[in-house]
């Protein structure tokens, strides 16, 4: 019942079709001569009636005009109707009809062609290629929701890949107006025979077309209204641009697979090669993708990928574009792919570089709708190194039971040129994708307190020769317990690393050994002020409100990033020039053509050379760093190299930074959330790091020592003094000087006295001859007297009785205070002409008249003991020295005394 149904339906269906297509075409049958005049009887039948909504029941009789008798006679009325019509007239109505159809279609079909004009709007939008400094590829930034992409000339791309694409696409290209025309008509017949244009027939001009300037819906149909309308854009294609053109767009624009848009991406991608590399395999095998890219994908179908290079070489030499020896030969080739096809190395370093880029768009300066290749200042080799050294030393970590507790996870390495500040290498983490460390967050951009590696900069200072006063690598430091009083009036009282006092150092000493308390002198000395302003000059700009900052600053109690720190050491190692440091060189054009170069940074003169020299001089001093470090430590290389550690306070982070004159690198190890290590120190920690990365990248170099500026000389000296020695000194060693720093005075440390050897008092005038005997003393200032005491020194203070019995060897005239290189505050609260310090001077007993005097001014003279008088203080640094006259009339002088007086603080 439901067929009858349904058949009843659809018969009732066309009826109605028929009934309004003859009515709508009455006054055109009559104008023809259409018999006879009463047509629209013959159309009655065919009258739209409501249709049942269900078929009628058996019983039900149908009405007359419903009745098949009814209808085959009115059908035949037409037929007498229509044959009477002239067949001519008949021929040109159908004629008519199908060309206004034809006309309409066509109309419906051009009418919103895409304008061939807004083809470059269409273009895929290229990537950025980003590279090492030898063009090794090291990551593609991606535009959004689109592949990898790099725009070439054509006369950079291989003739072997165009000649492969246009046997594979279109044998006779450089021919045709654009359009195949048999394969239009192949498909044309197909799709009046089937419904849908399923065969191809798509020339190369077609295949731009429509993948450029259609919608992605539009290329997705099959249908012969869309072949139509990809014809007429490819006649008007080949009008406006030539077959080099066309070609060149393909070639550039075509999605190869592997997110890889155009041959030189593909190339990149599948063989790790620039496109002007390829080979005929490769040609053939990358000719061969468009077609079906994940079909053919060598990387997941190598076997099928092989079997197409196949057929695309058969069709080359079929076009008479390659030779049977040479198809042979290439399909012989193995298949060699791309190992890393999707890099992206150095990722920290990747995101700098793009910010940097991200700057350069904004400002204009380059236009991201190239093809651009940005050449980084990246060297993948010191790259690779680095990341291995940080690796092989957390691994020790992890693996070494005694350091199982240590909690070290993250460390980071700074590699950098100091002559241009272009950054070599650069790991800011463990591990980019390791979130249980927080590896995405670069370390060498994150401010940490640097602890004893900013120390070089405040010693730096004190040696400028441009001060009134300069100190010398020879300046005696007592690194004795000292308590400061801060800007706040509060107290502080640095301590050394091993918690002992060293008593008299050396500048080299101090500064080589990471000794905390001369470094806090030295900061006190320099000034806070003018230490942060050094830091700006040197591109530290996170030390900022001098007056945020106390004494601790001389220990690491600013914070600065690894690369802020490693950039400023690469002033010592370059001759004192400060540079910024860079991450880019230059950006060409897919064609090589130089697009913007990074300008050269300005280089600042931020140290005297020869002070720069003698802090290298300092920092390789294997010998001078023994203190603190012990001889042959990991500090140590095989070649001249100046190296500095830092270890904050509780273990939150360690550093190592070091240069030779060629290179500087700097490495910092903790934790990423600042929790604190146990027990490890830069000597421990970033130490192995920095002397593996150094020992790899300096394989094979010859050793190069430090060039050495004009304007030094060396003396020795007494080492207790830095003073030049006597013969009482027992402990002298060589040092330089920047010229007019050495020293002029005589040590006056080491002194030979004459005691009783009964009472161990110093001898006088009743002392028999048989109790007189010859010793050698140390004449130390007050703040040291105690260390010295602990340590067994005999002091001259603790000999002296005021009377004028001291003898010594080569003088009978002695200084005994104030002591050397004393500092003095004065206080606002009291009366200056109540801060008086005292002048004395002990003389033997042969001197008969003693002068003393200030700054070359005379304080007073005395013919006879004691030889004291007392000076008020005043601001500034003042000389003291006694003169004195013997029996015979000859005059003697004491060694110069250097005092300084400071305002009060706050």
């Amino acid at each position: 019942m439901n067929r009858i149904t349904s058949k009843y339906h659809s018969l009732i269906g066309r009826l109605r079709k028929t009934y309004g297509a003859l009515k709508a075409n009455l006054p055109w049958l009559r104008r023809i001569g259409a018999r006879p005049s009463n047509l629209e009887a013959y159309l009655l039948p065919f009258q739209p009636l409501p249709l049942p909504k269900e078929f009628p029941p058996r019983t039900s009789i149908l009405p007359k005009w419903r009745q098949p008798r009814r209808i085959q006679s009115a059908l035949q009325s037409l037929k007498v109707a229509f044959s009477r019509v002239g067949i001519r007239r008949i021929i040109l109505a159908v004629v008519a009809v199908f060309m206004l159809t034809t006309g309409l279609s066509l109309f419906l079909t051009f009418r919103a062609l895409p304008d061939l004009n807004t083809l470059p709007d269409r273009l895929n939008q290229p990537s950025i290629r980003i590279t090492d400094r030898n063009g090794r590829l090291l990551y593609d930034f991606l535009p959004e929701n689109v592949g990898r992409n790099t725009v070439l000339p054509l006369d950079q791309i291989p003739d072997c890949i165009k000649s492969a694409t246009i046997a594979v696409e279109d044998r006779n290209f450089y021919t045709n107006p654009g359009v195949d025309l048999e394969g239009i008509l192949r498909a044309a017949w197909i799709d009046l025979r089937g419904g849908e244009a399923v065969a191809g027939g798509s020339t190369i001009t077609q295949q731009v077309v429509r993948n450029f300037l259609m919608s992605k819906q539009e290329q997705s149909e099959r249908s012969l209204g869309r072949k139509l309308r990809e014809t007429v854009l490819a006649w008007e294609m080949t009008k406006r641009y030539s077959k080099d053109e066309i070609l060149g767009l393909y070639l550039n624009q075509t999605y190869y697979g592997g997110l890889a848009y155009g041959v030189e991406a593909a190339a990149q991608t599948y063989f790790g090669k620039p496109a002007v590399e390829l080979a005929l395999p490769e040609c053939a095998l990358l000719a061969g993708l468009p077609q079906a890219p994940g079909q053919y994908n060598p990387f997941t179908r190598p076997d099928l990928a092989l079997q197409r290079r196949s057929i695309v070489l058969g069709l080359m030499q079929k076009a008479g574009f390659i030779s049977e020896t040479n198809r042979n030969a290439a399909d012989a080739a193995p298949l060699l792919l791309n190992p890393s096809p999707y890099p992206f190395l150095a990722p920290h370093f990747l995101w700098m570089v793009k910010d940097r880029l991200d700057a350069l768009i904004t400002a204009g300066t380059i236009d991201p709708r190239q093809s651009l290749i940005v050449r980084t200042t990246l060297d993948l080799d010191q790259q690779q190194l680095a990341e291995q050294a940080i690796a092989r030393q957390l691994a020790v970590f992890r693996e070494n039971p005694a350091d199982l507790n240590r909690n070290i996870n993250n460390a980071a390495l700074v590699d950098l040129d100091p002559h241009s500040g272009q950054i070599l290498a650069l790991v800011g983490s463990a591990g980019y994708f390791q979130n249980d460390i927080s590896g995405a967050i670069n370390m060498a951009l994150a401010p940490r307190q640097p602890g004893s590696a900013f120390k070089p900069f405040l010693y730096a200072q004190a040696l400028d020769p441009q001060r009134v006063h300069p100190w010398t690598a020879a300046t005696v430091l007592l690194d004795v317990s000292t308590t400061f009083l801060n800007n706040d009036n509060q107290p502080y009282t640095p301590v050394d690393y091993d918690l002992h006092e060293h008593g008299p150092v050396s500048v080299r000493t101090a500064l080589a050994s990471s000794l905390n308390i001369p470094a806090v002198l030295t900061l006190r000395e320099v000034g806070i002020d003018n230490t942060i302003s050094l830091a700006r000059r040197l591109g530290i700009d996170t030390l900022d409100d001098p007056r945020k900052y106390d004494l601790s600053l001389a220990l690491g109690g600013g914070q600065l990033s690894l690369l802020a720190l490693t950039t400023a050491y690469g002033a010592l190692a370059d001759g004192g020039v400060a540079i910024s440091n860079t991450c880019l060189l230059d950006i060409r054009d897919a064609g090589g053509n130089l697009v913007y170069q990074e300008p050269k940074a300005k280089q600042v003169q931020v140290f005297d050379p020869r002070v720069a020299w003698l802090l290298s001089d300092i920092l390789s001093d294997d010998r001078a760093r023994s203190l603190g470090f012990g001889r042959n430590s990991t500090l140590k290389l095989d070649r001249t190299a100046a190296v500095k550690t830092g270890t904050t306070t509780n273990f939150h982070d360690n550093w190592t930074i070091g240069y030779t004159p060629d290179i500087v690198a700097g490495v910092w190890v903790g934790n990423s959330d600042n929790e604190a290590m146990r027990d490890i120190t830069g000597l421990t920690g970033a130490a192995p790091i920095w002397q593996d990365f150094m020992l790899a990248v300096l394989q094979g170099k010859p050793d190069k020592p430090f060039p050495r500026p004009d304007g030094l000389t060396q003396r020795e000296v007494c080492t207790l003094s830095g003073l030049l020695p006597t013969p009482a000194c027992t402990d002298t060693r060589l040092e330089w000087f920047i010229s007019g720093t050495q020293p002029t005075q005589l040590d006056g440390t080491y002194q030979q006295v004459v005691v009783d050897s009964l009472t161990g008092r110093l001898a006088d005038s009743s002392t028999p001859s048989d109790r007189r005997q010859l010793l050698t003393v140390f004449n130390l200032p007050l703040l040291v007297r105690a260390w010295a005491r602990a340590q067994g020194w005999p002091l001259l203070s603790d000999l002296t009785t005021g009377g004028d019995s001291v003898l010594t060897s080569g003088s009978s005239l002695l200084l005994v205070s104030p002591e050397p290189n004393s500092e003095y505050r004065i206080d606002n609260r009291f009366d200056p002409s109540a801060q008086q310090i005292l002048v004395q001077a002990v003389a033997g007993p042969d001197v008969v008249q003693v002068t003393l005097w200030v700054d070359n001014q005379e304080l007073a003279s005395f013919s006879g003991p004691p030889f004291q008088a007392w000076w008020p203080l005043a601001l500034g640094q003042h000389s003291f020295h006694a003169e004195g006259r013997t029996t015979d009339g000859s005059w003697i002088t004491t060694p110069l005394v250097q005092i300084t007086v400071h305002p009060e603080s706050g």
